[in-house]
């Protein structure tokens, strides 16, 4: 049901923004401590590793330990609010662009909607879309996942109006290069893999042993995160550390900070101090995150296509009968 489906027609372009906002917002509330932690060993200089002293985090069972000992249970949901706004506006934009697109596409020109490289191309294309629509609220989920205690922010409020009059309103747009760059590929394959390992599932998997849709979807969503998250990660550091550029004071209690010239300087750096696995910092959290959001959304979006779809046709039912 992701994309367009000549067959079905049975969902419109505001119902699938309706579903994908539901659907993001589902899943930020279970996957917002895995969000935590991986901005906090993306941001980490020093290496992850408990051979070094210095290190504040060694890993992610001890992460989740430290954190909660320093900052309590409510730390794993630190920038809850922006995230929320993050989630809900991205799913709503990114799959009403890509029903949109992948009808577009198979009106206008002679590719099947339900054809892998369209769903790369769309899936790219409406993920840059919602990503420039909701990239200032990205930003502020970054701050206020990333402060410590003292806390600089008190409230969303507080944090828009200081990083305005501080930093002014190009602040919001930190990271949006490396973002622009790793998203397109990004979403790209995850639609893309989800649609192949769907077409996939069907073939292995006999009609009469098709009961169990909804698993199938949180299944073949999550290696689809997988494969695209290990694939495009690097970006993903880069965006989260210039992000955080102009936000040095607060890191202070975490250990080293950098400041960042642009996308190649802050390559170089951590090419220069942390070398190439500097790269893939908070990979393992990132991998689980991956796994566990993209299998979400696409169960939870799918899920509410479902039953908006059995909401329909019971209408539809009831109007004839009436």
């Amino acid at each position: 049901m992701v994309g367009y489906d000549p067959e079905a027609k049975c969902v419109s372009t505001a119902e699938a923004a309706a579903a994908g906002s539901a659907s993001g917002l589902v899943t930020r509330v279970l996957i917002s401590p895995l969000d935590v932690i991986k901005i906090r060993f993306q941001l980490q200089i020093e290496q992850l590793s408990s051979r070094n002293p210095a290190a504040k985090y060694h890993g992610i069972v001890q992460a989740v330990q430290r954190i909660f000992q320093e900052e309590g249970l409510v730390a794993f949901w630190k920038g809850h609010v922006p995230a929320q706004f993050l989630s809900v506006g991205y799913g709503a934009v990114q799959f009403m662009a890509f029903e949109s697109l992948t009808k577009l596409v198979h009106i206008t020109t002679s590719y099947n909607a339900r054809d892998s490289f369209v769903h790369f191309v769309c899936g790219g294309l409406a993920a840059c879309t919602a990503t420039v629509a909701v990239q200032p609220v990205d930003t502020l989920r970054t701050r206020f996942a990333a402060q410590g205690e003292p806390k600089i922010y008190r409230n969303l409020r507080h944090a828009v109006v200081t990083m305005y009059q501080t930093e002014g309103p190009r602040t919001f747009y930190r990271g949006l290069t490396p973002t622009i760059i790793a998203i397109f590929p990004y979403a790209g394959l995850q639609f893309s893999f989800y649609n192949i390992l769907q077409q996939f599932s069907e073939w292995v998997i006999p009609a009469e042993g098709k009961k169990g849709g909804n698993v199938k979807n949180l299944v073949c969503g999550s290696c689809a995160g997988i494969i695209s998250k290990t694939l495009t990660y690097p970006f993903d550091l880069f965006k989260k550390r210039l992000q955080v550029g102009g936000f040095e004071h607060a890191r202070a209690a975490f250990g080293q900070v950098r400041m960042y010239r642009g996308l190649l300087d802050c390559i170089r750096q951590i090419m220069r101090e942390e070398g190439p696995g500097g790269f893939f910092k908070g990979l393992s959290p990132s991998l689980l995150k991956a796994a566990v959001s993209t299998g979400l959304v696409f169960f939870w979006y799918e899920l509410f296509c479902s039953l908006l779809c059995a909401l329909k046709s019971t209408d539809s039912t009831a109007r004839k009968e009436g």
